[in-house]
């Protein structure tokens, strides 16, 4: 089976990252205009607009209305914003982004499920279960639930080969916001099986529920990292909204 070649924004995004940590285009430094992207890598106005996009989302790039985009800093280590986005990060990074599917079903949610999505109890989610490779290697896995109605369009996904986000962003289901609660397990036998690891080993949990603009529930996920595959890094200020300390909550 042959691997689907990315959408010309990835390609050119990961152009970009590469001119960027490579010294191209040092911190501080301005990116060619838009026109000018254009006419060099061949591509339409909005490819480059998604493209610069996805740079500023990783934290590279900042861009003021009338002038040519800053580049910040190199590329960081996976952060909040990028949770959403597995595959995107991983870009980022010079990896290559794979998935196994170990589950795929239309079922009853179940109540925690139910309360993450808004839905009433035993209403049906489509619920899948993927393990996420990077460059072959198995770092983490997604639990995620869906509401039917998003859940249906995975039929148009290669799980395998493809961000989920990415895809269903295509089909106008975009996640703007996500609520993320991380804390430290230790592997169960099914993480163990899956991640290929002891049962026992320590593993970061990321608890996460998105919404599109509006406010209406996205999917529920509860996903598991390798502790040595892969790190979070947060950057706040004062400028941004504040992080909120939780008390921490038992239960999985």
């Amino acid at each position: 089976m042959t691997t689907e070649a990315p959408a010309r924004y990835q390609d050119l995004a990961t152009q970009l990252r590469r001119s960027i940590t490579d010294g191209t285009y040092p911190p501080g430094s301005r990116l060619p205009s838009e026109h000018e992207l254009v006419q060099a890598y061949g591509v339409s106005r909005s490819t480059v607009r998604r493209t610069l996009g996805i740079l500023r989302e990783d934290g590279l790039i900042a861009s003021h209305q009338g002038s040519r985009c800053t580049v910040l800093a190199m590329p960081r280590l996976q952060n909040f914003g990028e949770l959403r986005s597995f595959s995107r990060w991983a870009r980022s990074i010079g990896e290559v982004p794979s998935g196994r599917v170990d589950v795929l079903e239309r079922r009853a949610a179940t109540e925690k499920q139910a309360e993450a999505l808004g839905l009433r109890p035993d209403e049906p989610v489509v619920y899948v279960v993927r393990v996420r490779l990077l460059s072959g290697v198995p770092v983490m896995i997604e639990r995620t639930a869906y509401p039917e109605p998003v859940g249906r369009l995975l039929s148009f996904v290669d799980l395998e080969r493809e961000s989920i986000c990415d895809r269903l962003e295509e089909h106008g289901i975009v996640f703007a916001h996500a609520e993320h609660t991380i804390d430290a397990v230790n592997a169960d036998a099914d993480d163990a099986r899956l991640l290929e690891i002891a049962p026992g080993t320590a593993l970061l949990r990321e608890r996460r529920r998105a919404t599109d603009e509006q406010g209406r529930p996205l999917e529920w996920s509860q996903d598991r990292y390798v502790g040595d595959g892969v790190a979070f890094t947060i950057r706040n200020s004062l400028a941004a909204s504040p992080l909120v300390r939780d008390r921490p909550t038992t239960g999985r």
